[in-house]
């Protein structure tokens, strides 16, 4: 049967998903994680998990559900050093990517997964679909889904039922001109296949995120699909490395922007953002567009010790 035979009756017709996750001292909430892995409607799965250095029960917790789950939970053993984040998930997907025939993949579908949040039980299947019918037999294509998810608390109890709404995030806005500046992927929601995989891969120390870096090569190369039915409980906790914030009215307007300009502030975010865009610009030179060029030549110029240059550069990226 085809992959593009995936559907409501027949869930399970399509690639076999890498879920990707990475741990850290998450014995707290991890079992209740796993424990929505395995009630998915999509059950054609395997996770990858890797502990990055963990001092709490999350090993014990993960030895359990190897144990119990020895065809579902593969553990991936390394020298268990704290890479952080984005070094452990680059280093997740270097593994899928080098041990894909062992790992029973035909070929690599994969998706990030953080050990707090709760997957609601259709999100692989919803994934899955979307992304192959953006492909549209085209696996050369590369190709990253994304969704809206639900904000809540520690307890599950809502606290938004739109993170996107929750953040003032534009999802419409997903030129690449518009990810270079701003990441609109929560990485908890991606799923890529393995044109995106071998594309973005490496990902460099220059790179804030793991999940920008994949999203800002989906918007360059590819498609990257955004579906607004969210696909996870994002849990709010003292421990969120990232987490949910609310979005003040009046932030993005001109009049908040002059605020800012006259503040005379320097963002460092900025010249993080100027930094990425000057590994990616130097990683695919030979591949960009014109317009991508522009783009990235305009964000890398955000490094300035100007305040007001660089609120300039940055509202010249936006429209670009």
């Amino acid at each position: 049967m085809s992959e593009s035979a995936v559907s409501a009756r027949e869930p399970n017709a399509g690639p076999r998903v890498a879920i990707l996750l990475s741990t850290y001292n998450g014995a707290k909430f991890l079992a209740e994680q796993i424990d929505s892995l395995l009630r998915q409607t999509y059950s054609n799965w395997i996770l990858l998990v890797r502990d990055d250095g963990s001092t709490d029960a999350t090993d014990a917790i993960l030895a359990d559900y190897a144990s119990r789950y020895p065809q579902k939970v593969h553990r991936v053993e390394d020298d268990s050093a704290n890479r952080g984040a984005s070094g452990s998930f680059s280093l997740l997907c270097e593994y899928v990517q080098g041990n894909k025939e062992a790992l029973g993949l035909e070929r690599v579908v994969a998706c990030f997964c953080d050990q707090d949040d709760v997957w609601l039980e259709t999100k692989i299947e919803a994934g899955i679909s979307a992304l192959l019918r953006a492909e549209a037999g085209d696996k050369a294509k590369p190709v990253m889904v994304h969704s809206d998810l639900r904000v809540v608390d520690e307890e599950l109890a809502m606290i938004a039922p739109s993170f996107a709404r929750y953040q003032g995030l534009e999802t419409e806005r997903r030129r690449f001109a518009n990810l270079a500046i701003s990441n609109l992927v929560t990485g908890c929601t991606a799923l890529f296949n393995e044109a995106l995989l071998d594309l973005a891969l490496p990902v460099p120390k220059r790179a804030i995120m793991h999940d920008w870096w994949f999203a800002m090569s989906a918007a360059a190369f590819g498609e990257l699909v955004y579906l607004p039915e969210p696909s996870i409980d994002y849990r709010q906790h003292g421990a969120n490395t990232i987490g949910a914030k609310p979005h003040r009215l009046g932030e993005d307007t001109q009049a908040g922007f002059v605020a800012r300009v006259l503040r005379l502030e320097r963002n460092a975010h900025l010249v993080e953002v100027a930094i990425q865009a000057r590994e990616f610009a130097r990683h695919f030179s030979g591949r960009l567009t014109p317009q991508q060029r522009l783009a990235l030549w305009l964000c890398s110029k955000m490094r300035t010790q100007s305040p007001l240059l660089q609120r300039t550069y940055y509202r010249l990226a936006r429209r670009c």
